[in-house]
């Protein structure tokens, strides 16, 4: 980091938005609301829950166009890797594979505290919904700020190939260098991307199993051929009877 071989860079955008058909995020072009810029797919639990405790999706912590309010959704990429695939280079061809070994496990922990660090500039200044919060380090690795960074691949959006939907409106390959391979990994592989959600109620949870009718419905609303979406969705299927193939993509 000193010599500057080893840099991070980041993109961070903020748009109009609102939840739509239960389980839709649109993400408005601007502030009149009229024209859609994308929309994030979002699945929602069906485990079985006791009375009062709703199965939750992302989609639940916007707010539905229906209420009239304007709301709003952010994301980000970060990456701390421009550089080190020669320096681990290096250290390989000089035979020292735990010097390069350590290089990438602490590249990948500058990743994650770069994107600890981008959502407090958020929340504090560049959104700028918690002005005024004040969060010990204890606090902060306790998560005890307002909003969540779900990240797509994670327990509650499970999906890595809504990072194509994310990278697209952050122009993340111009603007901070990374890039999603063909499997949707990132590249540099130390790279962290999300969502923001602001809502005081957003909290972290786990998708956990769903049905084929919601695969269904999600390959459906997403415009993807159901074999495609069950590839991504595998771990997280239940193994219940098949559901036919929806004939088009639903807007």
């Amino acid at each position: 980091m000193a010599d500057g071989r080893l840099t991070a860079s980041a993109a961070v955008g903020f748009w109009p938005a609102n939840a739509i058909d239960t389980d839709d995020i649109v993400v408005w072009r601007d502030e009149s609301r009229r024209e859609a810029l994308a929309t994030f797919r979002t699945l929602r639990q069906q485990m079985a829950k006791p009375d009062g405790r709703p199965n939750l999706a992302l989609a639940d912590f916007v707010a539905p166009t229906e209420t009239g309010i304007h709301d709003f959704v952010g994301a980000f990429a970060v990456t701390a890797g421009h550089g080190l695939d020669e320096i681990v280079a290096e250290f390989e061809a000089a035979n020292d594979d735990y010097s390069a070994i350590l290089a990438k496990a602490l590249t990948d922990r500058l990743a994650e505290a770069f994107a600890e660090h981008l959502h407090q500039r958020v929340r504090r200044d560049l959104w700028g919904y918690a002005p005024d919060e004040a969060l010990t380090n204890t606090d902060l690795i306790a998560e005890r700020y307002q909003g969540i960074r779900p990240a797509p691949g994670y327990p509650a959006c499970p999906d890595h190939t809504e990072k194509a939907t994310l990278f697209e409106l952050l122009e993340a390959e111009s603007r901070a260098g990374i890039r999603l391979t063909e499997s949707f990994a990132m590249w540099p592989g130390a790279s962290v991307s999300g969502y923001y959600f602001w809502n005081p109620a957003s909290h972290y949870f786990g998708l956990g199993r769903i049905g084929r009718d919601q695969l269904a419905d999600y390959a459906a609303r997403k415009g993807t051929p159901l074999a495609e979406a069950e590839r991504w969705l595998a771990p997280n299927l239940d193994d219940d009877a098949a559901v036919p193939e929806p004939t088009g993509p639903r807007a």
